[in-house]
């Protein structure tokens, strides 16, 4: 359909290329809807991975008790005890649109239940992101790439990874709001007042929705920038950027989570300072009309430099008084890849967060990842200032995203425009009439060259999409608290440890039980098990995880301190060694570690974990330190009796490859509670001291008496 729309569909009526066009549209969003099901057709419908689980739990308390109680929700059952404002500390927007959606399917008497809302949210609005793209496109180049853009990133995996169903997180709706904010703000043309008046209502949606944002709000004035030292300036970007900051500013802080740090943080300078030049640079365009040529070129250059000046020191000024926040530490870490590991710990040690290797973009974009900087080449070739744009859009994604692994979302959508004009561009010279050929063709072509080229770039086509249908079903469809194995013959085993634990608790458990576990799990307990926990994923607190970390780091009476003066009830860890399973605790170990130390280390150092020759054994030549923390003995507590099978000793952890150097494993303040069917999930019930106990049931036996 898309060579069609391509070749073809140049000669047809206007009406026949709109009704091709809107079954392309269509069939694009049907085939990225449909991609995205394999986890549910494989499984079933449920919440995936860790942050979806606290969205969905948020959006619940949204439907069942309001707005205004959702704005003020105090979570007593997060961060004990300090507990967490919700209203105040998330971006709403994607509960409020899952909310929104939820209560017109009601209105409409369409019963369903919110939890089927929030699963299918991000497959819906993958086919919004497609004709958000489609339209981007075809302003950036004509409405065949506009065609292939909306089908490339329909099943890419790049983003498709942050969209499957069951991926109730912010991304999934973020990307469509990024895009045609994005759309919105390259096309006011006739009209720049009320399309950017629109960009900044999807802008402020966008706010509401994703950190994100912090991307358009820097790279619309680089964009600006740019034309300015192009002397691209003209009316309507004068007035385009002026509405889209001022309006956007002032919608932007409406968000109480964002509330003034538009206006006190460094990440939002950048879009400020431009603002001040635009609006001296328009003034000295006002004047040029009014002075001679050399009055006017000296007073321009001044006029700019006084501007650029005042700007730059105004905001160091504000900075150095504390009225402007200093950059991040987050913001250092997209710049030194290295900073984190040093000096946040907490933000390295999430897998996201680590630098992106060149297997990742193959894996991710394919086929996609040779044939966009030709696109870029193109535009480039014919600059316009769109496309000024696009190659901005192009080379900070590029960057940002080889930095981290999580900003390849960012990046996904540009490469997927950017190979749709390369390819766009070979079927209009291979496809079309010569009379709409750019160049004709040399003197010794022939139409069979023609046709083994348009060969290859269908086969290339044909191998990407097999390649995202592939990636799709095996590596980003399985939800993350349902793993799956697989025997010999094909047939499959479900593992469904993580809901059995969790559903132990719920009903095993006072309702007021506190659980210690690493922030990873915090949301699933809230979300599953509807317990107290001590950290979660938000990780606002660094210190308050890193005190969760020495416990786990210290030996047991050490730990039983600690965990004494928490108030916690049950422990809960993840063990891998039975099955193999490499996302457990043990190989987590050591990020716990990292983060005590950067608190508390005078009593935890990491070197202390390693052997002489610098090694993390967990087999008798293991560090003493480590053979005897309270994170070692709760994963292999009993394990040491434990012989999996005949060709390896008992004790043989499956993860590691190694037979564990401690066996002889004995607990004296804590006692085991619960161990899943897999040993995956272990918990452990925290002993409580003689006196109290006896001084408890004294004091109930006088007021019954």
């Amino acid at each position: 359909c898309v060579i069609l729309g391509l070749s073809g569909g140049l000669t047809q009526p206007a009406g026949w290329q709109s009704l091709l066009s809107f079954t392309i549209l269509f069939l694009a969003w049907l085939a990225g809807f449909s991609s995205r099901l394999f986890a549910v057709i494989r499984f079933e419908s449920i919440i995936h991975e860790f942050d979806p689980w606290f969205n969905y739990r948020s959006t619940h308390h949204l439907t069942t008790n309001g707005f205004y109680e959702f704005l003020n929700w105090f979570d007593e059952r997060a961060w004990y005890p300090l507990g967490r404002i919700v209203g105040g500390t998330v971006y709403p927007g994607l509960m409020l649109t899952a909310g929104l959606i939820h209560y017109v399917l009601n209105l409409l008497n369409v019963t369903v239940h919110i939890r089927d809302v929030c699963v299918f949210l991000a497959p819906v609005f993958s086919g919004l992101t497609s004709i958000s793209t489609f339209l981007l496109t075809r302003e950036l180049w004509n409405q065949g790439a506009g065609l292939l853009a909306a089908c490339f990133i329909a099943i890419v995996p790049g983003y498709i990874s942050r969209s499957v169903a069951g991926s109730f997180d912010n991304e999934g709706i973020a990307i469509f709001a990024l895009q045609f904010t994005y759309y919105l703000w390259v096309s006011p043309k006739s009209s720049p007042e009320s399309r950017t008046w629109s960009a900044a209502l999807f802008f402020s949606f966008m706010v509401s929705a994703w950190g994100g944002y912090v991307f358009i709000i820097n790279l619309i004035p680089l964009h600006v920038f740019v034309l300015l030292l192009m002397q691209r300036f003209s009316r309507r970007l004068y007035i385009a950027y002026s509405t889209f900051y001022i309006v956007g500013l002032v919608l932007s802080m409406q968000i109480p989570f964002v509330g003034f740090q538009p206006i006190r943080t460094s990440e939002h300078m950048a879009a400020a300072g431009v603002f001040a030049l635009l609006q001296a640079y328009a003034f000295l365009q006002y004047l040029k009309d009014r002075l001679t040529r050399q009055e006017f070129q000296t007073l321009f250059f001044l006029g700019v430099s006084l501007a650029a000046g005042v700007v730059f020191f105004t905001v160091i000024y504000l900075t150095y008084t504390g009225y402007i926040a200093p950059w991040s530490g987050r913001f250092y870490s997209l710049w030194d890849t290295g900073y984190a590991k040093i000096h946040i710990p907490i933000i390295a040690s999430v897998s996201e967060h680590q630098p992106t290797t060149w297997v990742s973009f193959f894996f991710d974009l394919h086929i996609l990842v040779c044939t966009f900087p030709a696109g870029l080449w193109f535009c480039i070739k014919n600059i316009n200032d769109e496309r000024v744009f696009v190659a901005l859009y192009a080379i900070s994604a590029v960057y940002f995203a080889g930095v981290m692994v999580r900003l390849m979302l960012t990046l996904t959508p540009v490469v997927c425009m950017l190979s749709a004009i390369a390819f766009s561009n070979v079927f209009e010279h291979y496809l079309g009439d010569d009379m709409k050929r750019e160049k004709p063709p040399a003197e010794d072509s022939s139409d069979e060259d023609d046709n083994i080229v348009t060969m290859l770039m269908l086969m290339l086509l044909m191998m990407f999409a097999v390649h995202c249908t592939w990636v799709t079903s095996n590596a980003y469809s399985s939800p993350s608290v349902v793993l799956a194995s697989y025997n010999h013959d094909g047939s499959r085993n479900i593992l469904d440890d993580f809901r059995e634990a969790y559903y132990w608790l719920r009903q095993n458990t006072d309702e007021h039980a506190r659980v210690m576990s690493w922030w990873d799990y915090g949301y699933q307990i809230a979300g599953m098990a509807n317990r107290t926990t001590l950290v979660d994923n938000n990780t606002w607190n660094n210190s308050h995880i890193a005190l969760v970390g020495k416990a786990m780091s210290s030996n047991e009476s050490a730990a039983y301190e600690i965990m004494k003066s928490l108030d916690v009830d049950y422990v809960l860890i993840i063990f891998g060694g039975v099955i193999g399973y490499s996302g457990d605790d043990i190989n987590k170990f050591l990020w716990m570690v990292r983060i005590a130390e950067g608190e508390h280390p005078k009593d935890i150092r990491e070197s202390d974990y390693f052997t002489p020759q610098g090694e993390f054994r967990v087999d008798k030549a293991g560090s003493p330190t480590l053979l005897n923390c309270l994170m070692y003995k709760m994963s292999y507590y009993r394990f040491g009796e434990m012989q999996l099978d005949f060709r390896t000793p008992p004790g043989f952890d499956r993860t590691r490859n190694a037979e564990i150097g401690n066996k002889d494993i004995r607990l004296k303040h804590l006692e085991e509670a619960f161990t899943s069917e897999h040993w995956l999930v272990r918990i452990y019930r925290v002993k409580k001291e003689d006196n109290r106990v006896n001084v408890g049931l004294s004091v109930s036996h006088v007021s019954c008496t």
